[in-house]
């Protein structure tokens, strides 16, 4: 039976790190305080000048090498973002014309948090349909640029950065079992960016009044998340017919430590076959499960044929979960 398989994967952040110790200087918090809520003591923000294409190209790199081929190997790249160098072209684009994949056609995922799992959905469909060979997808985001750093809800959280795979036609057992992706636009102001699109172009009074950063009704999200989590994660393993003690990886979005602990506790799964990469590096939404997918490879965490569990949660609000067997 055919399948979906990744074949390599890649990760890049950029160099400075800002702490909860330089957050203190900005906002009215405290590193104990981001700690105990989130998880989190550290994030990347890129430099001025470094763009989200940036990025995902190195990642892009590092995935490829790994995977053993070629950007003219490519027929397709995907890259799920929120925050896209710009509104035209797409980033799918503009990361195309970096690596010089002159014929993979490309194209973006929005879904935020989620979007990485959709972009695998996609990948999934397309291989399995014997419409392309080798897919590159791509999680990249620069939210840094998207984050007031007045609000001390929002910008604790955020951080930047990529993580790629290469996506391969594998005859055999390994590859993307199952995908499951949901949607809730009835609670899209819980997480949500209000200006900048086309119901509240860039104006004067748009930017006077914060407009163009993120919001987010914190407490309200993670009740939704919680649950919406549970839910996912229990139709990939019924799905599939596995049991919970059958996993042998949990790879969750790295939004909050209280979350992941919350769908840990719920598996009944240990944080030793959990990956955590959010204390580092923050929220970096759809970039987030490629980032620690890479890390836990890197690191000898996976070995062939291993279970592993991907969840997400993000703003629409979407929320998804996939089952591979690598």
């Amino acid at each position: 039976m055919i399948k979906a398989r990744i074949v390599g994967t890649g990760s890049y952040v950029p160099k400075k790190v800002v702490t909860n110790h330089d957050i203190e200087k900005l906002v009215d918090t405290s590193d104990e305080w981001i700690m105990e809520r989130t998880g989190i003591k550290e994030r990347r923000v890129a430099e001025r000048g470094q763009t989200t294409s940036d990025l995902a190209y190195e990642a892009s790199h590092k995935a490829l090498k790994a995977a053993g081929i070629a950007p003219g190997d490519l027929d397709l790249i995907l890259v799920a973002t929120t925050t896209p160098d710009t509104i035209m072209p797409s980033l799918g684009c503009v990361l195309q014309e970096k690596l010089r994949a002159k014929k993979a056609a490309a194209f973006d995922v929005y879904a935020a948090c989620s979007g990485f799992i959709y972009g695998l959905s996609v990948a999934n469909a397309f291989i399995k349909s014997d419409t392309y060979t080798n897919i590159l997808l791509v999680g990249a985001e620069t939210l840094s640029r998207f984050v007031d750093w007045e609000d001390r809800t929002t910008c604790v959280l955020f951080g930047d950065g990529a993580g790629a795979v290469v996506i391969q036609r594998h005859a055999g057992k390994r590859g993307i079992l199952s995908a499951h992706l949901h949607s809730d636009g009835a609670l899209g102001n819980l997480l949500y960016v209000p200006a900048g699109g086309a119901l509240h172009p860039p104006t004067h009074d748009t930017i006077h009044k914060r407009m163009h950063y993120i919001k987010m009704k914190g407490n309200e999200t993670f009740k939704v998340a919680v649950r919406a989590l549970e839910d996912v994660v229990q139709e990939a393993l019924e799905h599939n017919k596995v049991k919970p003690e059958e996993i042998d990886l949990l790879v969750p979005h790295q939004a909050n430590m209280r979350i992941i602990q919350a769908m840990a506790k719920r598996l009944n799964m240990p944080l030793e076959k959990v990956v955590i990469t959010i204390e580092k590096y923050g929220n970096t939404s759809a970039a987030s499960i490629p980032m620690a997918l890479d890390e836990a490879v890197r690191a000898g965490r996976i070995k062939d044929h291993d279970l592993l569990l991907l969840e997400a949660f993000g703003g629409g609000l979407t929320w998804a979960s996939a089952l591979v067997r690598w």
